[in-house]
């Protein structure tokens, strides 16, 4: 697997734009589009909240019941969530535009939306962004990034990631790019993810592919335990690298899946690690546990901690919080087994052993937990199961963003 510059419109056929459409910030590109030369098979996952966002309820069906999808129709600033019929209205009338302008099937373009919940889409602008659009879609990376840009709402920062592969005998691209700062927990969140490749492969295989990866990558995220009624993961397959299809879970399959692993585990750390007003990428690893699912529950409540990570934003190594986070978390281990350490660029240091404190220097743990990206690494000695959580520090700015977020 080599690592390679870009984003969605790194694979072959596939093209991107961006416009300023007004929509809710003004000076700045709102919309974004994703566009292939040929039709893609498509696979989606889609949040767990019972309230779903419009946009979420008309991919679903694109992506279940439709043989294809070709365009994807991103806008920031207002959600399109708790809108109704008519805001299910407006993802059809925008498919409409797009299928117009384009000159591609209705039943082949997904739509997303990202921002304010309750709010009615202004279709005019929309529409009328989906026209301007059209005649600028590029394949360069610079319009990758322009639409990487465009979906940002508290974002502080685009975020992307491409690879490539050999695959019988053929080179196979996947990028991607995503946003995501707040209202992001667990089983997804407020985050729209958007993943394209030039593989040739099955829809089948390509749905089973990203339902399994996103349950160890965006699944694994939780920046305030919040989940979003817009949470969505596309994944475009086109083809165009021509190679031979995969279509059984063979080696192929299997590169094809752990490129895509790094693509989605690399996109969900940049959610994490761009919380809104956060100032560290908060890693949690669960080790020597008995089961998958006893080191998922584990990791997913220290990451989700409010107090632990309001003490990594102090650069505090108050191990209390994190065995008493463990404690609560419903899965059964021996406190009095578990190891604790931090580490980060600065080094690693062990913090507790057999659950009681060693003696290590407070001076060192703060230089440690003081860089930009710290881990915690907690060893339950009860069997040989891993898992990874990703989250952010607990900050000021989290209050200050969230308390005007509507103005």
């Amino acid at each position: 697997m080599k690592i390679i510059t870009g984003g969605v419109t790194a694979a072959k056929g596939f093209q991107a734009a961006s416009a300023a459409a007004g929509i809710k910030y003004q000076g700045r590109t709102d919309m974004a589009m994703v566009y292939s030369e040929k039709p893609c098979v498509a696979a989606g996952t889609f949040t767990t909240n019972i309230v779903k966002a419009a946009p979420v309820k008309w991919d679903q069906d694109i992506v279940y019941n439709h043989p294809s999808a070709q365009v994807i129709i991103c806008n920031s600033g207002i959600a399109n969530a708790c809108t109704g019929e008519e805001g299910f209205g407006y993802c059809r009338a925008t498919a409409k535009a797009a299928a117009e302008t384009l000159n591609v099937d209705e039943n082949s373009v997904l739509v997303a939306s990202t921002g304010v919940i309750g709010m009615q889409l202004p279709i005019e602008k929309l529409s009328a962004g989906v026209k301007a659009m059209a005649p600028k879609l590029q394949g360069t990376l610079e319009a990758g990034n322009d639409a990487a840009k465009a979906i940002m709402t508290t974002d502080t920062k685009e975020k992307e990631v491409a690879v490539e592969i050999e695959v019988g005998g053929k080179t196979v691209t996947i990028g991607g790019m995503c946003k995501g700062s707040g209202m992001i927990h667990p089983n997804m969140c407020t985050m729209l993810g958007f993943v394209t490749t030039d593989a040739c492969i099955s829809k089948k295989l390509l749905q089973e592919a990203l339902s399994e990866d996103v349950k160890d990558t965006y699944n694994m995220v939780s920046v305030d335990g919040d989940t979003s009624t817009n949470d969505t993961v596309l994944l475009l397959a086109n083809g165009m690298a021509e190679n031979p299809e995969i279509n059984e879970k063979n080696e192929d399959y299997q590169k094809f899946c752990e490129a895509l692993n790094y693509i989605n585990t690399t996109l969900a750390k940049k959610i994490a690690g761009d919380g809104e007003g956060a100032t560290a990428l908060f890693e949690v690893r669960i080790i020597g546990a008995e089961s998958k699912e006893q080191a998922v529950t584990l990791s997913k409540s220290i990451v989700t901690s409010s107090l632990t990570k309001a003490a990594i934003y102090g650069h505090d190594a108050n191990w209390g919080r994190i065995l008493c986070a463990m404690g609560y978390s419903g899965a059964q281990f021996d406190p009095e087994k578990v190891d604790l350490y931090f580490e980060s660029k600065a080094g690693k240091i062990q913090i507790i052993e057999n659950g009681v404190a060693v003696n290590y220097s407070e001076e060192e743990a703060t230089k440690i937990l003081s860089e930009d990206a710290v881990t915690a690494i907690a060893d339950v000695k009860m069997g040989d199961c891993t898992a990874t959580a990703w989250g952010c520090d607990l900050t000021y700015d989290y209050i200050k963003i969230n308390a005007d977020y509507r103005s």
